[in-house]
């Protein structure tokens, strides 16, 4: 009796622990495609934001010696720490720190204290560590090459996405910088979390006490057009509101000039995203990487607009050098395919990977790029390493950060760990569904945002108008329609309604939604519009808000608004967007505030509750 009892008491806990590791796997894999699908609709407008940014970052005008336009400013090579000083007062009444250039070890720990304690550095400091920090990044290579003869273990973090918690977890775990303890830090440092800026601070701080133990290579998210779209620009412009035009148009110049690629000990190549089949690394280690000013998602790049008709084929297989290193994504078949999910960069297989490793005589691939539940992954028959450094990415307890260490015999070695403050009071039950719950709030808003689709997708498999259709062929217009490549027939009973006769009632995909403040003048198509395209709109408003004032005249906006709907094959009555555009500018002075006039369409979520 006893055997039997224990026997069912296993039985019903691996059945349970089953059931929870599903929901935990369903639940970051809804995360991780609405992840890829925003990158794909960033793609379907790069071309008009490619447009408009030409159009108002660099207008016609004379070149003046020794400055670049960036983004509507001027950013002076000759700028010096002392320009700084002179120009910018740092009042009496602040308590942060104060560097002094060069900056020493105190600064940097200074800096780390500062930001445990949640200050800011002021603005002065901040210009000045980033004209040092591009000064010593101009006298890099493209691709660094490190040797372990140097340091006992060299340390590759992935990407940290602004969590300062866990650059500061791993400093505590591994050491600070120096001389006997190197660290590669292989992209992606900005935009999602909230700290992206006290992160480059400390970073840039380091790399300029020791610029031969800590280095960094550029992400894909090192670019001024995803900063618009993923939140560092809007980090920036709050933080320090009057000098955070001048900082983001610095950065986007140290962000050109960042190292693509790491080699150590010439066998382990380190880059973040991946390699193709076309992949040159002698061609990688020449280029001008500055002049590769800006890479726009999909294949858009934005280079330098000197001499650019005559470079043009140059520029091409730059551009496709570039987004390849920095976008692709390792697959298990072989071959090299073109990354649809993402929509840039390439899918590469193990064959590419022997390939380029009998070319260059590597034996290993350290990439970044990817969220992994448990902070690395290695695929490849062991060739390809993935390291993402951030944890809890998608939510408190979704996943386990890492970092590796190389020793002399180039054998890796994982450290995991997770930075909690919430999960350790609660159990695995509780973890999985905060973390569910997040996940089916994300994908509940993509089906609003695409309602009128969704509609028409299940209207053609319900000839009668009855309003209801089969489990299979609601899984089969919501896979059509969204393109997320998810288990639908498992996620129904969290997102539809069904009769006892087993249909889905397909309409009750939409029950618990709504706009956040609807307004009377809005047309439902408008509403629907403006809510999937949300972020995109952000890009290019950000765009035309040079002075990141968050103001926009009417004028602006309604060219802008026709440009945008043309470029997408939007049809949406004029006059429906007037009378909206009128009712949001409140005071009657011409301009909207196009954060709150966005903040009004989105979804918000009447019930949270599992449907039957």
């Amino acid at each position: 009796t006893v055997i039997r009892a224990a026997i069912l008491i296993q039985n019903w806990y691996r059945f349970t622990m089953a059931r929870l590791e599903m929901r935990r796997r369903y639940s970051l894999s809804i995360f991780q495609s609405i992840e890829y699908a925003d990158e794909q609709d960033q793609l379907q407008v790069c071309n008009l934001q490619f447009f408009l940014y030409k159009q108002l970052c660099y207008p016609q005008r004379t070149e003046v010696a020794q400055t670049k336009w960036v983004c509507g400013y001027v950013v002076d090579e000759g700028l010096c720490l002392r320009e700084f000083e002179k120009k910018i007062d740092v009042p009496d009444s602040y308590y942060g720190p104060r560097l002094s250039f060069p900056l020493t070890l105190a600064d940097a720990n200074a800096l780390l204290h500062a930001f445990r304690n949640e200050q800011l550095l002021h603005a002065r400091y901040v210009l000045q560590l980033l004209c040092e920090t591009r000064r010593v990044l101009k006298e890099m290579p493209n691709i660094t090459h490190l040797s372990t003869s140097y340091s006992k273990e060299i340390t590759v973090c992935g990407d940290l996405h602004g969590n300062l918690d866990d650059l500061l977890l791993i400093f505590y775990k591994n050491g600070l910088p120096s001389e006997q303890n190197c660290y590669v830090f292989n992209g992606d440092f900005v935009d999602r979390g909230k700290n992206s800026m006290e992160i480059l601070i400390i970073l840039f701080a380091f790399l300029l006490i020791y610029p031969n133990d800590l280095h960094l290579n550029r992400g894909n998210h090192e670019d001024y057009i995803m900063n618009l779209r993923y939140g560092f620009t809007k980090e920036v412009s709050k933080k320090y509101k009057d000098h955070g035009k001048q900082i983001l148009c610095l950065l986007r110049d140290v962000f050109s000039w960042l190292p693509l690629a790491t080699i150590i000990d010439s066998k382990v190549l380190i880059l973040h995203g991946g390699i193709s089949d076309t992949t040159d690394l002698d061609f990688l280690n020449a280029l001008e990487r500055n002049k590769v000013r800006d890479h726009i998602h999909g294949g858009v790049i934005l280079f330098s607009l000197k001499n650019l008709a005559v470079q043009m084929l140059r520029s091409n297989f730059c551009s496709l050098q570039i987004l390849d290193i920095l976008w692709s994504d390792p697959r298990s078949q072989n071959g090299c395919t073109p990354n649809k999910c993402r929509g840039g960069g390439c899918y590469f297989g193990p064959d590419v990977t022997a390939k380029l490793f009998e070319r260059y005589n590597l034996k290993m691939l350290i990439r970044s790029h990817e969220f992994k539940p448990e902070g690395y992954e290695i695929s490849h028959n062991g060739k390809v390493i993935t390291i993402f450094s951030a944890s809890n990415y998608y939510e408190e307890g979704s996943n386990r950060g890492a970092y590796i260490k190389l020793n002399p015999e180039l054998i890796p070695r994982f450290v995991q760990y997770r930075v909690s403050k919430h999960t350790r009071r609660q159990n695995l039950r509780e973890r999985v569904g905060t973390i569910e719950s997040s996940a089916l709030q994300s994908l509940r808003e993509k089906i609003y945002a695409h309602r009128s689709e969704l509609t028409s997708a299940f209207a053609q498999y319900d000839p009668n108008g009855t309003g209801k259709i089969s489990v299979n062929d609601w899984a089969a217009a919501m896979e059509s329609v969204l393109q997320l490549e998810l288990p639908w027939r498992m996620l129904r009973s969290h997102l539809a309604h069904m009769n006892p006769d087993g249909e889905v009632d397909f309409m009750s995909c939409f029950y618990d939604l709504k706009i956040g403040q609807p307004i009377k003048e809005v047309q439902p198509a408008l509403v629907e519009t403006l809510c999937r395209y949300r972020k995109d709109l952000e890009i290019i408003f950000n765009v035309i808000d040079k002075d990141h004032s968050g103001l926009i005249s009417l004028e602006e906006f309604g060219q802008t608004w026709k440009l945008f709907a043309s470029h997408l094959g939007i049809d949406v009555y004029d006059e429906s967007l007037d009378k909206l555009v009128l009712s949001i500018d409140y005071n009657k002075d011409g301009h909207i505030d196009f954060n709150e006039f966005l903040e009004a369409f989105h979804v918000v979520h009447r019930l949270e509750k599992k449907v039957n």
